[in-house]
Formats: structure tokens, C-alpha cells, sequence
């Protein structure tokens, strides 16, 4: 969707939310698939950051590959003072067989963004343990509901926050609210100390 339908359509839902007394505000932003093309489409202005100041780009990778060129990508975005916070990557089969892959990129100053419904099982036992397990290895760094397919996706945040509090603790929930305050407000957020996640060891049977 062209980046003016995405700015008309949020007013027009913006206008339907007030028009209830919803206490709530909607900004607009894309998830921005990576591709060859996407400084030519910064050049153009045709791209939504998660922020007004475009600090931070929601960069989301193909299902079950990190291109060979992400590297090269990643490094002229941050030339250009953009930090990419990569989506969902404990759904990326890559990333899960090769663990190294997000780590690598977090090393180098990108964020990372873990869809709620992961976190609490919607979408499997195994992304649900990865997704443990890259919040207990420092990650991930913020929560996003990925509710864009209603009623295909349920919106699950509530659920994820509770389940975090239970297995990290009170403080944790905070950092990851804290953390999407400060990129919605183009503001600096807190880097991670990360730890590496080993891959699982195989075993076979003769």
C-alpha cells in the first residue's frame, strides 16, 4: 500500500475512534519488507518509519530467508541514521536453524520486535520456545500484536505482558513498554546486553 493510502486511511480511522471517545491514538507506519530496491524507495520518500522523525524502520525479512545482501543493507541504512528493528524473527526459519544470524544483527545496532502472538503459543509450540528464548537471551526488545488480519489474528498483548511477568518478572514488562514509547517518540532506547542462543543439539538413534 502506497504510503499516502496508509496516512489517509489512519486519519480516517482515527476520526471513527473519536467519534466514539476511544482514548486512543494511531500512527501510521509500514512494515517494510527488505529488497534491492528500498534505498531507491527512501529516496522517494515512499517508506513509513515507526516514528515522525524516520529513526526507526520496521525491516521484516522473507519467512524462511535472510537475504545475502541484509549485511550491506543494514549497514547503509545506519549510514543514513536509520536503526532497522527487525520483525518477528522467531518466525523466521532461517533465524531459527541459525540462531547467530539475529544475534549478529542486534550487534550491530539493530533492534529486534517479537510478535505478542509468538510469545504465547498462536502460532506453534516451537516459535513460542524461540521466542522464549530470544527474550531470555536479551533479544528482543518490544512487543508488537501483528493484529492485521482480523479476525485472523487475535490481539494478544495483554496475554503476552502476563505471561512475561510470570517467567521474567515485573521489570522486564516495563523495559519492553518503555522501549515501544521511545521508538514511537523517536527517542533512544536502552541497548540489550545480549548472550549468544546455542542451537539444539540433534540426536540420533541406531
Amino acid at each position: 500500500m502506497a504510503v499516502m493510502d496508509v496516512i489517509r486511511r489512519t486519519k480516517e480511522f482515527q476520526k471513527q475512534i473519536n467519534a466514539y471517545n476511544i482514548p486512543l491514538t494511531v500512527f501510521p507506519g509500514q512494515e517494510v519488507r527488505i529488497n534491492g530496491r528500498l534505498l531507491e524507495a527512501l529516496d522517494k520518500d515512499d517508506i513509513l518509519f515507526a516514528d515522525t522523525a524516520g529513526k526507526y524502520m520496521m525491516l521484516e525479512f522473507p519467512d524462511d530467508d535472510v537475504p545475502h545482501y541484509t549485511n550491506r543493507m543494514i549497514f547503509d541504512l545506519q549510514q543514513r541514521g536509520i536503526i532497522p528493528v527487525i520483525v518477528h524473527p522467531e518466525r523466521n526459519t532461517e533465524i531459527m536453524a541459525r540462531p547467530d544470524l539475529i544475534y549478529q544483527l542486534l550487534q550491530k545496532g539493530c533492534l529486534s520486535q517479537i510478535t505478542a502472538s509468538s510469545y504465547v503459543g498462536t502460532f506453534g509450540k516451537k516459535v513460542e520456545n524461540f521466542s522464549h528464548r530470544l527474550i531470555e537471551a536479551g533479544q528482543g526488545y518490544v512487543f508488537a500484536s501483528d493484529a492485521h488480519d482480523l479476525p485472523g489474528r487475535r490481539y494478544e498483548m495483554l496475554q503476552a505482558f502476563d505471561k512475561m511477568k510470570h517467567e521474567f518478572g515485573q521489570k522486564m514488562v516495563e523495559q519492553y513498554q518503555q522501549n515501544a514509547r521511545s521508538i514511537i517518540n523517536g527517542e533512544n532506547v536502552l541497548m540489550n546486553e545480549i548472550k549468544k542462543i546455542k542451537r539444539k543439539k540433534k540426536f540420533w538413534l541406531f
